[in-house]
């Protein structure tokens, strides 16, 4: 599982990969980017979002949905258009939107979180066929991941500052059951960020300043760390025909001067062989 850098986009916050459409799609979130990579053809797409855009997923209408600092947008990549589907924060212009995720229900979930990462006003959000609700869960200064199991009945939830996951059971209407402690990352290992889940039921966790990533078992027993050579890793995504390629996105944000010198990869995409295969990622009913 030896990770290699694989596009060079020197992304100041790489976010958000997910596979769809046989392509991968990720973001960088402080310079506004939308990319589409075509590993069959090295192909790579570019798109200008309208402002932060922390992720992007695909919608069974045809087209994506984005989270983006200004509100849920949909976008068209034929025509490169972004149009305004919902806000759901208007009141707190100093939040973004940071990482999602869609069930096997077509549901999204959704995070925020406070741009200028002091204030405990990130919530975590439910999009379910153009309605966007609450979930109820305690605000967080950053929330991350979510992630969701095969079978749909449980969510990951990622407290970032708080170096915290939570397990948490959904209920057949979407609403969530009471949080359980999953994980938390000790001192001096980084910062939990994306998250994902493979076809084996593990829980995979980039660490921003942790230099990798973590595999855990369904338990919540650390079973397998893959070291990268730069330090921030913030999420991966399973891709390929088989699904049995990881892509990583990284960032620069944070670094210095000399650390930048002494991570030249940084920003970039990477991908490793996970050894394991992961999970299809649903299109949203939205």
């Amino acid at each position: 599982m030896t990770p290699e850098s694989v596009l060079s986009v020197g992304a100041t916050l790489g976010e958000g990969p997910v596979w769809a459409g046989d392509r991968l799609w990720f973001v960088d979130i402080k310079a506004h980017r939308l990319y589409r990579h075509d590993p069959a053809t090295g192909a790579l797409d570019t798109w200008q979002a309208p402002d932060q855009i922390g992720w992007v997923l695909p919608a069974a209408r045809g087209d994506m949905i984005t989270g983006i600092k200004t509100g849920l947008h949909r976008f068209n990549p034929e025509t490169g258009q972004f149009a305004l589907l919902h806000n759901p924060e208007p009141t707190r212009p100093h939040n973004r939107l940071n990482d999602a995720a869609t069930d096997p229900a077509g549901r999204i979930w959704l995070g925020s979180m406070d741009d200028a990462e002091t204030e405990a006003s990130g919530a975590l959000y439910r999009l379910d066929k153009g309605h966007c609700t609450d979930s109820g869960l305690p605000k967080v200064v950053i929330t991350n991941g979510p992630a969701i199991s095969a079978d749909g009945r449980t969510l990951w939830h990622t407290d970032t500052l708080g170096k915290t996951i939570w397990r948490v059971p959904v209920r057949e209407d979407g609403t969530l059951g009471t949080p359980e402690h999953f994980v938390t990352i000790e001192d001096g290992a980084g910062w939990p960020d994306g998250s994902v889940i493979d076809a084996e039921g593990c829980f995979w966790t980039g660490l921003f300043g942790g230099w990798g990533v973590r595999r855990y078992d369904p338990s919540g027993k650390l079973i397998a760390t893959v070291r990268f050579p730069v330090a921030n890793v913030t999420k991966i995504a399973f891709g390929g025909p088989d699904l049995r390629t990881a892509y990583a996105t990284t960032a620069r944000k944070g670094l210095s001067a000399a650390e930048l010198e002494a991570q030249p990869l940084a920003g970039n995409v990477f991908a490793f062989d996970p050894g394991v295969a992961g999970l299809p990622v649903h299109l949203a009913n939205s």
